[in-house]
């Protein structure tokens, strides 16, 4: 599946500020399960760093900030945050430093960095852009602890991505 014409303009803009600014990241959610085989559709482009980099981004993201940087807090996510939209492409951004998730059953917190850090980044070309994306066996490691019915389908994806490139 093709990524949409907004997804796309979406992803270079945000890895060129990204790169200009010499900032680590790793690209998750919907967009990298889409790299690893996934055939839904991308909702928003998910990135992780580390919040210190807010400073830097902002002043060049500023226009197309919908929420934050804030701190955010539910039942399932504790962490800091930026969202922007661009061109109509939404962007979350989120802090690895703060991110704690809770498990499936939420009865427990862990924090990302500490769980999903395992393993090197992935630099793939995607639409002629090289992006760093979360390693697919911590991409499956996060998403089995995620409800709904796409978390499934997503994790056999990616399964069959590290079956057919000697990842498993």
């Amino acid at each position: 599946m093709q990524l949409e014409k907004k997804t796309i303009n979406g992803l270079r803009w945000i890895v060129g500020i990204l790169k200009k600014h010499e900032i680590p990241y790793r690209i998750g959610g919907g967009l990298a399960v889409h790299v690893y085989g996934s055939e839904r559709p991308i909702n928003d482009i998910d990135i992780s760093l580390s919040g210190v980099y807010f400073e830097k981004i902002v002043p060049e993201v500023r226009k197309y900030i919908t929420a934050g940087p804030k701190h955010y807090s539910d039942e399932k996510w504790d962490c800091d945050t930026l969202s922007l939209e661009y061109e109509g492409q939404e962007i979350d951004i989120t802090d690895i430093d703060t991110l704690r998730m809770s498990n499936r059953e939420k009865t427990e917190w862990f924090y990302m960095k500490d769980r999903y850090r395992a393993f090197d980044i992935v630099s793939m070309n995607v639409e002629g852009e090289t992006v760093s994306l979360i390693h697919p066996r911590d991409l499956v490691g996060y998403k089995q602890h995620l409800d709904g019915d796409h978390q499934s389908m997503d994790i056999e994806a990616i399964e069959r991505y590290m079956g057919q490139h000697s990842l498993v």
